[in-house]
């Protein structure tokens, strides 16, 4: 299948063939013909594998139908709402990209910088709005938004949305929607809560799933390497001085211990910046800018800021900490390795991070390949303290910590802290309970 056999409007399709797209790949080549009839939509599939032009495409093509040379101010027809600001722009950037020979309209509005140019825009008339949850809510409550008109919405990124404690909001927001609308869902993985919310928020719905755990087989090398935790930091410049041209993405669990690998690998000598929830805006998009660009070479992120990075022939991927949700890793080590490319992944474990490992070679199906053993090597002497990984904390009970996990910004750690070989049913139940996001 091309994409001319998908039957698209010859603007469209003259857009994505100038985008280098000749052949849908397997979520577009399932999704696009489903959202064309005008049915809901369920789909799950991997980072990389093309969900934008799943949904975006599909959506042109409707309002681009149905224009008929309207006059008069646009009227918001379709929303896309996605957890973060970096995502949202990215997804902008596509939605433009497709939409170019159409005359349709896009917008971005996102929380972290000042309201007045997002505005602006909108009284102007938009078709199409790309949203985080916060700032929507917050012109919707101004008044400055309204989806009388709308016909479509996008939840991108529903486990994340989530995860980030958006669902209160997400509720507020579909309250707002016009009950006749084509709604659909995409997602990287697919928890139950994820499924629960679609069944309620969706009407008569197709589901397409494309494995992540194939995906991630077949596209991606896969390494770990036992290291004790003091010696993350000199094997992570141990790796980079090796690859002195290599483009790499290095994950951390807290915007703390991100901050904290930029300043390790300062003293060695190697630029790096990092990206996460603490960051101003600015500060975010000009390093994303920098790497996206090759000016720089290696950025630290966490889970969270890390969606929406797309950056073409991303060498390498370093899970600097492993996550103790498994599907993470999957997300991860798919911005390596996107679509048809191939790519590596290469992770650090400590001797408490070896359960975590377990659980993500159960989701994979596969065992991670052990690296060749180094001189840092998990030799069992005495690791760092907690103190090291985030800030001092006064002391607290246990069931007050368990209580509040979620306000220390830690997104990928177990809510009990004592924890070391529970099931991993109670662990990813844990992080599931998140504090609200920024955007």
């Amino acid at each position: 299948m091309t994409f001319k056999d998908l039957g698209l409007a010859e603007p469209i399709l003259r857009a994505v063939e100038a985008e280098g797209y000749t052949t849908p790949t397997p979520i577009q080549q399932q999704a696009i013909p489903i959202l064309l009839k005008g049915k809901d939509l369920l789909g799950v599939a991997q980072t990389g594998t093309g969900k934008t032009a799943a949904f975006g495409i599909p959506i042109l093509q409707h309002l681009y139908r149905s224009q008929n040379g309207q006059s008069g101010k646009r009227r918001i027809k379709a929303l896309i709402v996605t957890p973060t600001r970096e995502l949202a722009i990215q997804i902008g950037e596509s939605i433009t990209a497709y939409g170019k020979h159409t005359g349709l309209r896009n917008t971005v509005i996102f929380g972290g910088v000042k309201q007045g140019k997002q505005v602006s825009t909108l009284r102007n008339g938009v078709d199409i709005l790309i949203a985080t949850p916060g700032r929507l809510l917050d012109l919707m409550g101004q008044g400055f938004i309204t989806f009388r008109d709308l016909e479509f919405v996008v939840l991108d990124e529903a486990d994340q949305m989530l995860d980030m404690g958006f669902i209160h909001d997400i509720k507020k927001i579909i309250a707002k929607l016009p009950p006749k609308r084509q709604s659909l869902f995409f997602s990287a993985t697919m928890p139950k809560t994820i499924v629960e919310l679609s069944r309620k928020m969706l009407g008569d719905f197709e589901r397409v799933t494309i494995k992540p755990e194939q995906a991630t087989a077949e596209k991606v090398e896969q390494g770990v390497y036992f290291v004790s935790k003091k010696n993350k930091p000199k094997l992570l410049a141990h790796l980079l001085q090796e690859r002195p041209n290599d483009s790499v993405l290095v994950f951390s669990r807290t915007k703390h211990g991100a901050n904290k690998i930029v300043k390790k690998l300062s003293q060695a000598d190697i630029r790096s910046a990092a990206i996460h929830g603490n960051k101003s805006q600015t500060a975010r998009q000009k390093a994303l800018g920098d790497f996206k660009d090759g000016k720089l070479r290696i950025l630290i992120a966490t889970d969270i800021a890390a969606r929406g990075i797309d950056v073409e022939e991303l060498s390498l991927v370093v899970n600097y900490d492993l996550p103790n949700v498994s599907e993470t890793y999957v997300h991860r080590i798919g911005r390596t390795g996107r679509a048809s490319a191939s790519g590596i992944a290469l992770s650090f474990c400590d001797k408490e991070e070896r359960p975590y490992l377990r659980d993500i070679e159960k989701l994979i199906r596969q065992e991670v390949p052990r690296m060749p053993e180094h001189q840092f090597l998990d030799d069992g002497t005495e690791e760092e303290t907690e103190s090291d990984e985030r800030p001092p904390r006064p002391p607290r009970s246990q069931n007050s910590r368990a209580r509040n996990v979620n306000r220390s910004g830690n997104r990928n750690r177990s809510g009990n802290s004592n924890y070391r070989g529970g099931s991993s049913q109670n662990r990813n139940q844990n992080t599931r309970n998140k504090s609200r996001g920024r955007d």
